[in-house]
């Protein structure tokens, strides 16, 4: 692990203060600390060091925050691979002893199959990093999908008994205040349109307009908004300090941050990995502490 900085933001809100230090969280985590897949695993979860495998401890504490990652490791096992090795073994039972297999039995042998298959597969693993910001009582998630994010929480949710964390709860729905950005250009301070939008027709059965590259001021935008179509996805530029796509579900993606913002890390000095690392997440955990103070009271605020 080379940096802290995410890349992605799912966010979760506590509804009651989160009491654990780091070390307590660290006692909870080992109960389900990271172990690879055994020969007749498909997949494994668990906890690994927070500042990468070199480190020792489970949780990083700095900055009013606590650092974990969660490490997931899968069988590769295509579905071809299966289906051919399945349709061998039913031919060579058919051949042998001269009868047909039916539905049930293949049922059987596929199981049989893939057990067979497991301990020769190959593995990958993906990390998962997050933090608890436990002096503004929020759940950050470095995940693109809620998927991701949720197989993390429910981990965490596993170990501690209970996690009382919430969806960001907004006044004003995002797609309403994207669209009026997008229309009146009109943005909250520190803010700038991208050179990208998904905009959405309302209804289940709507269609979607993706624009890259284009200017945001366009006929082709205008005349979208106009036929009635929202902003489910807009790019933006957040004090000329990290760039990133909204959504309407309050996905933050495709996080890139500035070279000022990379400029004031190599400023600091640092001897070990660890310690760059360190000084990594106490900038990043500042700045997104602001930004999402920027976002949200650009949203309208939280409700009651």
């Amino acid at each position: 692990m080379s940096s802290i900085r995410f890349k992605n933001l799912v966010v979760y809100k506590f509804t009651q203060p989160f009491e654990l230090n780091g070390i307590q969280l660290e006692e909870k985590l080992q109960e389900k600390r990271f172990r690879p897949c055994g020969s007749q695993d498909f997949c494994t979860y668990g906890w690994v060091p927070a500042l990468g495998r070199k480190a020792k401890a489970l949780v990083h504490e700095a900055a009013g925050a606590l650092l974990v990652c969660a490490m997931r490791e899968e069988k590769i096992l295509p579905a071809s691979v299966i289906n051919d090795a399945l349709e061998e073994k039913i031919e060579q039972i058919e051949q042998e002893q001269d009868r047909q297999v039916f539905s049930k039995e293949r049922m059987a042998l596929k199981e049989d199959v893939t057990m067979e298959l497991l301990p020769k597969a190959f593995t990958k693993e993906k990390a998962t990093l997050a933090y608890i910001d436990v002096t503004n009582g929020w759940i950050l998630v470095n995940a693109a999908s809620f998927r991701q994010a949720e197989e993390l929480t429910s981990c965490l949710r596993e170990c501690l008994g209970s996690l009382p964390v919430i969806s960001v709860p907004l006044k004003n729905m995002p797609a309403f205040k994207m669209t009026e950005w997008l229309r009146t250009h009109d943005l909250p301070k520190g803010f700038r349109l991208g050179h990208t939008c998904q905009l959405r027709e309302p209804g289940d059965e709507g269609g979607t307009i993706i624009a890259r590259n284009e200017e945001m001021a366009s006929d082709a935008i205008r005349g979208a908004l106009e036929e009635g179509k929202n902003a489910s996805q807009l790019a933006l530029d957040w004090k000329e300090t990290i760039s990133f796509k909204l959504g309407d579900d309050f996905r933050m993606t495709g996080l890139k941050f500035s070279e000022e913002y990379t400029t004031q890390l190599d400023d600091i000095e640092a001897d070990t990995l660890e310690q760059q690392l360190d000084a990594d997440f106490h900038l990043m955990v500042g700045t997104l502490r602001k930004l999402l103070d920027d976002v949200i009271t650009g949203l309208g605020g939280l409700s009651e």
